[in-house]
């Protein structure tokens, strides 16, 4: 089975304290494995602060909720090799 790759990368953003913001990434095939979204190398999971779904099987999206100062960094989406950043 052919790799997973990433179409679109993520993009930067600016956010102010207390809001949401989200990020996502598409990558070339339904269905992939061995995905993982980091905030500053710490492996983010599905949970009331952290949203991580799929759209129509190829839209990974990140929904951080009323971040805060200590959620600026790098956020980065990654599927078996293959990394993106923002």
């Amino acid at each position: 089975e052919p790799d997973v790759t990433i179409v679109s990368q993520l993009k930067d953003m600016e956010v102010f304290e207390g809001d949401d913001v989200t990020f996502q990434c598409q990558v070339s095939h339904e269905n992939a494995r061995d995905v993982e979204w980091k905030l500053q190398d710490v492996a983010l999971q599905n949970n009331e602060m952290n949203e991580i779904s799929v759209e129509k099987g190829k839209i990974h999206k990140l929904t951080l909720r009323k971040v805060t100062e200590q959620d600026i960094g790098t956020i980065t989406f990654r599927v078996g090799p293959h990394t993106s950043t923002a």
